[in-house]
């Protein structure tokens, strides 16, 4: 059959009839994601506020995905499969940062408008955000306090609380490398926040002054990559918050933004960037 007769035999519009739900809707789910939006305020501004708060969800769920594909990657040694995890989560931590641009103009009348609807609802609050900050290192076993009567999510935090964090698991390839990383790194309480080490510093100056086609060398690019995006996570949502409610204290009893100025200083995987001057 010639091209120009296949073409006339194909049909004009796609297969319409099903006996039950579309099969997109079997594998997307996009009734359930679409029906969870429940304002609780009049304010037309509220719901731009929950759906893209959701989508931030559902951005830390691949995110913390990938990172935990790169961790089991990196403890059998398949550095390629890690560094490929990385580079998708850099994508995403894109479009999760993207999430920011709806909610950066609002003003204060704008936000408070429907502020109240929050009560002490904070994002600090979010369980599959703390799994994400885990895996980065920044462990603290009180942040699972506010998940106390969500039995899953209390449990799935505590499971990670106690597991290496993605870059414990990059440093003890270093070690396996033949870098000298020191055993009170290597078998620190991985339940506690990561401290810089000056060993660890050294043994990635010593991985940049070598072949920058290494494996190891570009497994240090995409922990940059992920680390420059997640300080720029947290700079856009001090500034959004800076927009919308200035020095106020923020929801949920925090300090607001002095608080995320805080963060906002922090580096991850701090010794990838303070070794850069000793290359």
């Amino acid at each position: 059959m010639s091209h120009e007769a296949q073409q006339a035999h194909e049909p004009e519009t796609p297969h319409l009839d099903f006996q039950g739900t579309t099969p997109y809707e079997d594998y997307v789910k996009a009734d359930v994601l679409t029906h969870l939006q429940h304002t609780l305020s009049d304010d037309p501004g509220e719901m731009v506020f929950l759906v893209t708060t959701q989508v931030m969800e559902l951005w830390f769920t691949v995110i913390v995905h990938e990172w935990q594909t790169a961790a089991d990657a990196l403890r059998e040694d398949r550095v390629p499969v890690a560094v490929a995890a990385l580079k998708r989560s850099v994508r995403e931590l894109e479009a999760l940062n993207a999430s920011w641009k709806p909610l950066g103009q609002l003003t204060p009348q704008q936000f408070n408008s429907y502020r109240s609807a929050l009560g002490e609802g904070s994002g600090f609050q979010s369980a599959m955000y703390r799994r994400l900050e885990f895996l980065l290192g920044e462990k603290s076993a009180s942040m699972l306090v506010p998940h106390r009567g969500a039995p899953r999510a209390h449990a799935e935090l505590e499971k990670a609380l106690h597991e290496p964090s993605l870059y414990d698991e990059v440093l003890r390839l270093l070690a396996r490398r033949g870098y000298a990383i020191p055993d009170s790194v290597l078998r620190r309480d991985v339940s506690q926040r990561y401290e810089p080490s000056d060993a660890v510093e050294a043994a990635w100056a010593a991985v940049y002054s070598g072949d920058p086609a290494d494996e190891l060398a570009r497994l240090g690019e995409a922990l940059s990559d992920v680390a420059e995006l997640v300080w720029r996570w947290r700079n856009d949502h001090l500034v959004a918050t800076r927009r919308a409610m200035g020095a106020k204290p923020g929801t949920g009893g925090s300090a607001g933004v002095a608080w995320l100025e805080k963060r906002a200083r922090k580096n991850v995987f701090p010794e990838l960037w303070t070794a850069r001057s000793y290359v």
